[in-house]
């Protein structure tokens, strides 16, 4: 008999590549999506025909027990958020309640409905946000800073909480930035690629960006949905930190992006402050020791694969159009 999976957040990057590789394993796969006047089925467009798509919302928890008694999964992954940091200093109420609180609500209706079910929580290494260690690995301590930072702290102790109170098989997978053709548009990585091909296609003359000397551990998304198929699979569940122990500047992948259809990046960029946060993450780089040795885990696409299969997916859109 196959599994079942229940996904939140289907729609989006990482729902879209773990929802691929959990069909390919044999799995029955539902989506909980957000009701809205404008359905965002971009990234699974391809897919609908062999998934089941839920109305629901992290918001509402009444949603949420129906969802999970539809379903009846072997596995809950959580990916739903808030999830644009720059974003929550706007909305910081709103992030607190679906990217925190959310969390919560999830894993009480899977106490009520799904007691035996296994839950992934996607957590985030905006979680370090001031580091106090370098590299950053399970035991560094949280420093968040911004609200998106401060409600995946929520988030993950919740789901450590009903772990321990419960006796639920619970774990988070802190996720450093990993980035993809189906990014969202809002984010820097995907930004930088549709702006290079339209400044190559000669519709635009410049990008306005914030900090470019903000460093990252980038990896690529359908990399990192392999580790948290891989954490639900244990034996006992533990929290796993998950990237690539690289760390690269904006202004570095800038340099790839311009370089991959010949400009230079120095010539079309312009910073501006309306794109800086009020508090900046400087650096965040990952030590994944942990999920290579207990998962047998690796990232397969490097750095400068990953910004040339970016700009080139937007450079094959605009050609397309």
């Amino acid at each position: 008999m196959s599994k079942s999976a229940l996904i939140t957040g289907i729609t989006g990057q990482d729902g879209s590549y773990l929802t691929e590789l959990l069909l390919e394993k044999g799995y029955t796969v539902y989506g909980l999506v957000q009701r809205s006047a404008n359905y965002q089925f971009e990234n699974i467009e391809h897919l609908l025909k062999d998934i089941h798509v839920i109305t629901g919302d992290l918001a509402d928890f009444s949603s949420l027990a129906r969802a999970v008694k539809k379903a009846a999964p072997d596995e809950v992954y959580n990916l739903a958020a808030q999830s644009f940091v720059q974003a929550s200093w706007d909305i910081p109420e709103l992030t607190g309640d679906i990217t925190g609180v959310g969390v919560c609500r999830m894993l009480e209706a899977m106490r009520l409905e799904a007691p035996d079910a296994r839950f992934y929580q996607a957590s985030s290494s905006e979680m370090f946000g001031k580091v106090l260690d370098t590299p950053q690995k399970e035991t560094t301590p949280f420093y968040p800073r911004s609200p998106y930072g401060v409600s995946k702290v929520y988030g993950h102790f919740a789901t450590v909480n009903y772990r321990e109170s419960f006796n639920m098989y619970a774990c988070s997978g802190i996720l450093f930035n990993h980035e993809s053709p189906r990014r969202g548009r809002e984010f820097v990585t995907r930004k930088i690629a549709i702006g290079v091909a339209r400044i190559k296609a000669g519709l635009e003359k410049e990008i306005r960006m914030g900090n470019v000397d903000a460093k990252r551990d980038w990896g690529f998304a359908g990399d990192y949905v392999r580790a948290m198929y891989l954490m639900l699979q244990q034996d006992t569940p533990e929290d796993f930190v998950v990237g690539t122990g690289e760390t690269h500047s904006v202004s570095e992948f800038l340099e790839l992006a311009f370089s991959h259809v010949g400009l230079n990046w120095k010539d079309y960029v312009v910073q501006d402050e309306a794109f800086m946060r009020p508090a900046e993450v400087d650096l965040l780089l990952s030590d994944p020791s942990k999920a290579q040795e207990k998962l047998g885990w690796k990232p397969e696409v490097s750095f400068p694969e990953l910004v040339s299969m970016m700009v080139e997916s937007e450079l094959k859109a605009l050609n397309g159009k």
